[in-house]
Parts: structure tokens; C-alpha cells; sequence
């Protein structure tokens, strides 16, 4: 591998290094957490349309989160508005992150768990 590709791994967003910690929820009560990008969303409310965490902002017309932590009972929905989120083309802007692992559950567009956003 070359030095550029390196730089590049060793650059790589972690999940951890996104948001507080510090104010979160233990970690056995709300495993997860969402990251959301949200100056990529595009406003479509696909997200809202499946899942209660999210709504749409009347001012700004774009969706938000309710909660960046969320517990099981929360993460099939939570999953689902992250795939059918339409920004990025099937990478989505809303990332739903195990924080036991720091992997990234969803959407997962590399399959391999790294954190897809786009910074």
C-alpha cells in the first residue's frame, strides 16, 4: 500500500471522535447513536415517514433527529430511515452507529463498518 493510502486510512473519521461523550446516556442504556449530516440533507422526509426519532424542521424544511442515542427498541426504525434516506445516493446522510463496536450499522454502503459521511 502506498504512503498516500495510509495517510488516507489513518485520516479516516472514527464514529467516537463524532459528537459529545460526554453528555451521552450510558452506553448499556442507549448502544446507539446517530450521526446525521445535516447540511447534505436534502429535505425529502423519507425519514420521517418511517421512523418516530425523526422529524421535519417547518423552519429550515429539513429532517432532524429527536435523539442522537437510542436504545434497542429503536434501532429497526432508526436503521430504516438511514436506507431510505435518498441524499448521497444510497450512502445517506443519517448513520446509525453501534457504540459498543464504533462500527457503523447503517446504511453500511462499504460493508465493512467504516463511518461513511462525507466531511
Amino acid at each position: 500500500m502506498s504512503d498516500a493510502a495510509d495517510d488516507a486510512d489513518d485520516a479516516a473519521v472514527q464514529p467516537s471522535d463524532v459528537g459529545s461523550e460526554e453528555n451521552a446516556p450510558p452506553v448499556a442504556e442507549k448502544p446507539y447513536k446517530i450521526i446525521f449530516e445535516g447540511n447534505k440533507c436534502i429535505g425529502a422526509g423519507r425519514c420521517a415517514e418511517v421512523a418516530d426519532n425523526w422529524e421535519m424542521d417547518i423552519t429550515s424544511g429539513l429532517g432532524r433527529p429527536q435523539s442522537y442515542f437510542i436504545g434497542e427498541d429503536e434501532l429497526d426504525e432508526n436503521v430504516r430511515a438511514a436506507e431510505v434516506c435518498p441524499a448521497k445516493k444510497d450512502e445517506g446522510v443519517i448513520h446509525v452507529i453501534d457504540r459498543r463496536t464504533d462500527e457503523e450499522i447503517a446504511p453500511d454502503p462499504h460493508g465493512d463498518g467504516t463511518l461513511s459521511v462525507d466531511w
